[in-house]
């Protein structure tokens, strides 16, 4: 029992903010108040933040991203670490232990990337700093706060936009931008508001249609105010910025293509490994494994194709999924349709496999239409499940299964909610997101498909394999862009060769791998420690193993490094193979 000596004398430290004493001598209450702090800092620093998630905390602006800001940010997460490693895990509950472990590595990526200085390549091909602003235009707003909140982020954006514009400009010195190749027609969507005047602007969209318990004379004055907001802050500030793409960023971004070719690119290529997967692995490691997996998916494809009946090579088979009308919706609205009736026929299946679901349920939308020609095929999260209905001919129906499994239920919408509602799990893990869990879980989802009854045809077995080839293959590709200096075309010919994947999927996949390197290795690495740990489980408890209750304790962890989920699989292993919500 610590004294009550000692407890003034750690709370005396703690307003000198010098904690390295407390920690040895208190770890829990260390531990739980160094993460609480910096959660509630970090939620501060971020406030006003907008994506398509919508997990920003409610503010009237947006975030400083200015450079003395990110030093600060970097020297405050420095001396986290430092108080990190001071603290005696050994002494700590086994909670506590795995709760250590998940902040650790969110607090070693953040960290990693202000030293890495990312925040000076603020987009990628598919998402910016410019466009997340627009999910805020497409959300909704109940109170006259959220009005007011939203309009003062409006009449911020020329600060935050003068400060990004900056930070690329430092980029750009240092030899370190986006691709020159991957930048063709990426400023659309600055342009599509730049150009827009008044209402016909997607910042106005929240006041077309506002609620009833305001009253004529408040939304009369809300919209005058953004009208306003739009002509004085908005429009010029995505005018500057469209001017800054095309005359200076565009023109002088670099002209190659690896990762390893950044400034300090071996070190930047190691630590997005990392950061996506969770593991310490070797580019040529990863390169090896996603070429062996392709071998054997391959293999499952061909047989596949037989059972279709179609005579004619691997490569004849490929065409004929892309071109043959029977495998394409003819209208935005059947798509929709078809993955709403898909969504429900996993609603009618999922509770036989996972025993804990969560309450919130999700709306399937359209990708906004000026995201829409360089989005992924769909994306998926808390209450959401975007189809991308823009260009159908490279929307393939025998991929929409896989589609939905991956980005509605059971994956991306179910399990993102799911973690937010747990309870006795600290803000950090129940809002984070780790990308080998989160993604590999999704990935996982579309195995489940199968022992769901999902895929009803051989196409859609062969679309779901092909999206297997697909995730696979991403291993092979990133790699070899970043690390073995692949050109866009070599990357582009092999998903061409070994998936179903359309023309327009592959150049826009192939683009963003480019544009983000790492993030595309988590799926199948995630996916295969999920399978393994299943078979692990299986094995072990043979006939006490429940596979619900599996699913249970392993979306129950929230989103966790790969070591760790494995460590919360042995504890449920030991423990009999018990769901976490089993009656004691």
């Amino acid at each position: 029992m610590t004294s009550p000596r000692l407890l003034m004398g750690c709370l005396l430290l703690t307003l000198l903010n010098v904690s390295t004493t407390c920690a040895q001598t208190n770890p829990t209450q260390a531990f739980r108040d160094l993460y609480t702090r910096e959660w509630h800092w970090r939620q501060q620093q971020f406030a006003g933040a907008d994506d398509e998630d919508n997990n920003g905390q409610a503010a009237d602006h947006l975030p400083k991203v200015d450079a003395a800001t990110q030093a600060m940010r970097e020297r405050y997460w420095t001396d986290v670490l430092t108080q990190l490693k001071a603290i005696q895990t050994t002494q700590l509950s086994a909670a506590d232990q795995v709760n250590y472990e998940v902040y650790r590595q969110q607090v070693q990526v953040l960290w990693t990337d202000e030293k890495l200085k990312t925040w000076q390549m603020p987009f990628n091909s598919d998402t910016a700093f410019w466009s997340d602003l627009g999910f805020a235009a497409r959300g909704h707003f109940a109170r006259l706060q959220d009005y007011q909140d939203y309009l003062g982020k409006l009449r911020d954006i020329p600060r935050y936009f003068d400060e990004q514009i900056a930070n690329m400009r430092l980029g750009l010195a240092r030899g370190f931008s986006q691709p020159r190749v991957i930048l063709h027609g990426r400023d659309q969507s600055i342009a599509a508001v730049a150009d827009a005047q008044g209402e016909q602007n997607l910042f106005y969209t929240p006041f077309k249609h506002m609620p009833a318990s305001l009253s004529a004379s408040q939304q009369q004055a809300l919209r005058l105010q953004a009208l306003a907001a739009i002509h004085d802050a908005v429009v010029p500030a995505y005018g500057k910025l469209l001017r800054f793409m095309r005359e200076q960023y565009q023109p002088h971004a670099r002209t190659t293509i690896a990762a390893e070719d950044l400034p300090d690119g071996k070190a930047f290529y190691k630590a997005q490994i990392r950061q996506y997967t969770t593991l310490d692995m070797s580019p040529d490691a990863i390169h090896a494994m996603g070429l062996k997996e392709m071998s054997s998916i391959h293999l499952q494809m061909l047989d596949i194709l037989k059972q279709t009946g179609f005579k004619g090579s691997f490569a004849d088979f490929l065409h004929f999924l892309r071109t043959d009308p029977r495998f394409y919706a003819r209208t935005p609205d059947e798509l929709l349709k078809d993955a709403a009736w898909i969504a429900k026929e996993v609603d009618g299946e999922v509770g036989d496999y996972i025993g804990h679901l969560p309450r919130r349920r999700f709306a399937i939308k359209p990708v906004p239409p000026d995201l829409a020609p360089f989005y992924t095929g769909g994306r998926g999260g808390p209450g959401i499940y975007l189809v991308n209905t823009y260009d159908l001919p490279s929307r393939p129906l025998y991929s929409l299964p896989a589609l939905t499994l991956h980005e509605s239920s059971p994956g991306h919408a179910l399990q993102m909610p799911l973690a937010e509602e747990l309870q006795g799990l600290p803000d950090f893990r129940r809002y984070g997101y780790i990308s080998a869990y989160g993604e590999g879980w999704a990935l996982y989802s579309e195995y489940l498909g199968q022992e769901m009854g999902i895929y009803r045809t051989p196409y859609e077995q062969f679309g779901y394999l092909s999206y297997q080839a697909w995730r696979a293959a991403r291993l092979v590709v990133d790699t070899g862009l970043h690390h073995l200096h692949w050109t866009r075309a070599q990357a582009q010919d092999y998903l061409r060769q070994n998936t179903a994947l359309s023309d327009h999927e592959i150049e826009t996949e192939v683009d963003r791998y480019i544009a983000w390197p790492g993030q595309a290795l988590s799926y199948y690495i995630g996916e295969m420690a999920i399978r393994e740990d299943r078979a692990r489980a299986e094995k072990a408890l043979a006939g006490k193993f429940d596979l619900r209750a599996f699913h249970d304790a392993l979306l129950a962890t929230g989103s966790v490094p790969l070591p760790v989920l494995h460590q919360q699989i042995d504890r449920f292993i030991a423990d009999g193979g018990k769901s976490p919500y089993a009656s004691p």
